[in-house]
């Protein structure tokens, strides 16, 4: 699977802390990214699940929408307010 880009992945911005306030998710690697390097936090229930998701996305285990469900979650437990983008 390419993981820089899916059609079947809507995009959403997430609105984080820091330096970069508006991180653009458009991608499972988007996605892996946001995860390893801007979130805020390394523990939580829903975060563990959003790096399991990610990586069963990346091998094709699992559809690139259940990494983005799973994201959304860890983002709600983070505090993380989620903007769905519309094209």
């Amino acid at each position: 699977m390419n993981w820089d880009t899916n059609e079947e992945f809507p995009p959403l911005m997430l609105v984080m802390r820091g330096r970069e306030k508006y991180r653009h998710i458009g991608s499972l690697r988007d996605v892996a990214e946001a995860l390893i390097i801007s979130w805020p936090s390394d523990d939580g229930e829903e975060y563990m699940g959003a790096i399991k998701a990610c990586l069963e996305a990346i091998h094709g285990s699992v559809p690139a929408k259940e990494a983005r469900t799973a994201l959304i979650r860890a983002a709600e437990e983070a505090g993380i307010p989620v903007i769905t983008v519309v094209h």
